[in-house]
This record gives structure tokens, C-alpha cells and sequence, in this order.
């Protein structure tokens, strides 16, 4: 029933064949399109102009109601700052991968759209990776930078030196570990 409801409201055409169809869209694509310059920053933009109302670009709640709410400003500029640790402390140029172990937690949004400035590929993570399965991602990947927690820091420290490609670690953290870059700090 539903198909012929579907049918009567969007009849079928004959002359709309699949290859018609993509012959005949021409979806414009820039050159170089940056999500988060073209679209977040943008956001940003229209907010400032006073063109849209002030709305949460991240709102994180934890298990006991601590909450974050960045606007798309501040999202914005935050991320330019991962992204110039991410580019400077680091050393990371586009294409080079950047390995991601974090819990959701707004630190993690930062990292992705950081990320996404630099041209950099994220390689996510769960926290449940022991410590061959991140030697296996890391020698894979050729990964030049992780960033992680205190929870995963040491099956890290375990196999980071089969790792010839990793330069930087990157401590998400309130604490010190020595041979990594504290985050936080960083910020």
C-alpha cells in the first residue's frame, strides 16, 4: 500500500533512468572546501551579523550534569588553537595522521575539528585499544601525533618506541607524564 501511495504522489517517469539523472546534476563543488572554515566558521558569521540567534554549535552534558555550551565562536576559536598546536608545537602538516583516543568529551570535538582545519587525518579511537592494537594503528597509519588520556597514556608509553613515525603525544589531562605535551597547557 505504502508503495503505491509513494507511487501516486511522485510518479515514476520513464525518462528519469538513473543515468539521465546523473548526466543532469552538476552538484557545484568548490576546489577546496574546509568544513570547518566553510561551514562552522560561516555560522559564525551570520551569528555575528545578527542574522540568526545565538545557538549552542556544542553542548555536552556529563554523567553528573557538569555542561559545556560553546558557541559557534567559540568552537571557532578554540579549534584554531588545536589546530595551531596541532600545526606548530607538533609539527603537523596536511595529510599527516593523528591518531584520536578520548572518551566524547568536548576535547574530542576540538581535536576533530582542529583536525579538519589542518588537513590532517583523524584516526579515532575507543579507549578499549590495548596496547597491540594501538602499536598495530600506529605502525599502520605512520601516525606522527596521538592524543589521549591518563587511561590509555601508558599502553602508549608501552609500544611507542616501535614507532618510528610518532613525534608527538599529546596529554589530555589536569596531570604531568613525562615524554608528553600536555594538552590543557598547550591550550
Amino acid at each position: 500500500r505504502s508503495l503505491q501511495l509513494c507511487s501516486r504522489c511522485y510518479p515514476v517517469h520513464a525518462s528519469l533512468s538513473y543515468e539521465a539523472i546523473t548526466q543532469q546534476y552538476r552538484p557545484e563543488v568548490p576546489e577546496y572546501f574546509n568544513f570547518a572554515r566553510d561551514v562552522l566558521d560561516r555560522w559564525t558569521d551570520v551569528e555575528k551579523e545578527g542574522k540568526k540567534s545565538k545557538n549552542p554549535a556544542l553542548w555536552w552534558v556529563d554523567g553528573a550534569g557538569e555542561e559545556v555550551r560553546w558557541s559557534f565562536e567559540e568552537l571557532g576559536v578554540l579549534s584554531r588553537k588545536v589546530a595551531n598546536v596541532l600545526s606548530d608545537v607538533c609539527g603537523l602538516q596536511r595529510g599527516d595522521r593523528v591518531i584520536l583516543i578520548l572518551p566524547r568529551i568536548p576535547e574530542w570535538w576540538l581535536v576533530n575539528v582542529a583536525c579538519m582545519r589542518t588537513g590532517t587525518v583523524l584516526i579515532p579511537g575507543t579507549q578499549q585499544l590495548t596496547a597491540k592494537d594501538i602499536l598495530h594503528r600506529l605502525q599502520k597509519s605512520k601516525a606522527k601525533c596521538i592524543i589521549t588520556d591518563d587511561s590509555v597514556a601508558p599502553a602508549v608509553d608501552s609500544v611507542g618506541a616501535e614507532c618510528q613515525s610518532l613525534n608527538s603525544k599529546l596529554l589530555v589531562s589536569e596531570g604531568h607524564r613525562e615524554g608528553w605535551l600536555n594538552f590543557k597547557d598547550l591550550l
